[in-house]
């Protein structure tokens, strides 16, 4: 039996998700998460996103021959030559990640 709720946005009576909905959403989303890298999890830190975020940019752009055609008129390049370099950027694209600093270190030992 499944747990009726009223919406007042529609005037009907809505479906609440059950306990097993739950845990299969939860599962569908962690098997995600590990067969793509780009999809993040809840440690993933902001360095790592943004360099995710860097190289899917960079992989549409070549994946799209017009994006492609664009981003080398505008650098007054080749094709093949905005290829190459996008590539070289796909490698450390955002830097290199920062040294962080443990809150509880002790940094006399």
């Amino acid at each position: 039996a499944q747990l009726k709720c009223y919406c007042a946005i529609t005037d009907k009576n809505v479906p609440q998700l059950q306990a097993e909905s739950r845990y299969n959403i939860n599962s569908q989303l962690e098997h995600l998460q590990s067969k793509y890298v780009g999809t993040g999890h809840a440690d993933t830190s902001k360095f790592e996103w943004l360099v995710n975020q860097h190289r899917d940019t960079y992989t549409s752009i070549m994946g799209h021959p017009n994006l492609l055609d664009s981003v080398a008129i505008v650098e007054n390049q080749s094709r093949e030559r905005t290829r190459f370099t996008l590539l070289q950027r796909m490698i450390v694209p955002c830097g290199l990640p920062h040294e962080e600093e443990k809150p509880f270190e002790d940094k006399n030992a």
